[in-house]
């Protein structure tokens, strides 16, 4: 099955008209997009935009073989109109199999959001499934077998992907091809860096692709760290990493602190911004969980579980030295660190880049944690630097 991705971007294009943001204003040559349409087959025209006759013939294809155009969701603004000989376009029922005269089977998938997506069966038993913008499929039960490949809304709805993947419908060799790209992430590397972290890729328009062809997913790091100072941006980016997976354990080595009304509402944030999916557990006590088979986990932070360490064996009345019972929970968080099977994400915070603590206690602190990051980092595939919000690539 031949597809080709005449566009890829959001409904209103990338750039957008008359926005002034830096991602539209770098958004130019390959990396502008217009709105997402799909032609299979040279038979099967999924979602009718400006433009589609031309952006056809610019991918060498024409549209006077399609026989059937279906549309994914509502779409504002002035009425797209119908090329000459292009079949009136409509949308299938939710549940509803259509069977084309060319032998494609399209069945209509219910959304959570306006909007249907629809399931695409070549002659041949390949597999595709395209999403609307802003949709995830609702309702889904287990898959007998995954897709060959999914055309999503990776970034606007990365829970649409934990949910296929949780039911099956996505596995390891699923090529994952992000469609509707809008402006809220800035086009080329972070772009593509941000889609390999859920395990998908991003093509420019007019790419033709073969469904079913083998393609090199990307390779999901088992082990990452994220670095950054306060307020850098660092737990975001390290929920943001794991967004796409289907359960996830959110670590908290922060755990409460009675009467202090700020933490609180330090916590709530973190609570309301994790996915509803999301468990969580509150507790220091790293190693078992990183011993045990499970889901991903989320460890936020590492400057913490410090700081639990160092109560726990009077480090900070210690006088003379580090007492050795420190190094040794560090020697034995870190051979768990390198022994573990799960997916893991490590938060840390990058110290001693400023000015000298005062008191003994903050530059044992200082010094300490710069050595525990450093042991993590090395046990890790894949390490982040995020300032300013900005996430620069140490390794992987």
């Amino acid at each position: 099955m031949e597809l080709t991705l005449l566009g890829t971007g959001a409904p209103a294009g990338l750039p957008r008209p008359d926005c002034p943001c830096a991602a539209c204003a770098s958004a130019r040559g390959d990396q502008a997009r217009a709105a997402t349409a799909l032609l299979v087959d040279g038979a099967l025209l999924l979602d009718l935009t400006p433009g589609a006759a031309l952006a056809a013939a610019r991918a060498g294809h024409s549209l006077t073989g399609v026989r059937q155009v279906l549309l994914t969701h509502p779409h504002d603004g002035p009425a797209v109109e119908l090329p000459p000989g292009l079949p009136s376009a409509g949308r299938v029922p939710d549940g509803r199999v259509l069977t084309l005269i060319s032998g494609h089977r399209v069945r209509a998938v219910p959304m959570d959001a306006p909007g249907t997506g629809y399931e695409v069966t070549s002659t041949e038993g390949e597999r595709l499934l395209y999403l609307p913008p802003g949709g995830a499929p609702s309702g889904m039960a287990g898959s007998s077998h995954p897709y060959d490949m999914v055309v999503c809304d990776v970034l606007g709805r990365p829970d649409a992907l934990a949910r296929l993947r949780a039911a099956g419908a996505v596995g390891p060799a699923t090529d994952v091809v992000a469609a509707h790209v809008d402006h809220d992430v800035p086009p080329g590397r972070e772009l593509s860096r941000r889609l390999a972290a859920a395990g998908a890729r991003a093509v420019p328009d007019g790419t033709t692709l073969i469904v079913g062809e083998y393609h090199a997913v990307p390779d999901l790091p088992r082990r990452t760290l994220v670095l950054g100072g306060a307020r850098s941006g660092k737990s975001v980016e390290a929920e943001r990493r794991l967004e796409a997976f289907p359960e996830v354990v959110y670590v908290a080595t922060g755990g409460t602190r009675e009467g202090d009304p700020e933490w609180a509402a330090r916590v709530g944030l973190h609570r309301e911004r994790r996915p509803g999916a999301w468990r969580t557990e509150e507790t220091c006590d790293l190693v078992p969980l990183l011993a045990s088979p499970g889901p991903a986990l989320l460890v936020d932070c590492l400057s913490l579980w410090l700081t639990d360490a160092m109560d726990r064996t009077g480090t900070w009345w210690e006088e003379e030295k580090l007492p050795e019972a420190v190094r040794e929970r560090v020697a034995e968080l870190v051979a768990a660190v390198r022994a573990t099977s799960r997916t893991v994400v490590f938060v840390s915070n990058e110290v001693g880049s400023g000015v000298v603590p005062a008191t003994r206690a903050g530059r044992m602190f200082r010094d300490e944690l710069g050595r525990l990051n450093t042991a993590v980092a090395n046990e890790c595939e894949h390490v982040l630097l995020v300032v300013a919000g900005q996430a620069l690539v140490l390794r992987g």
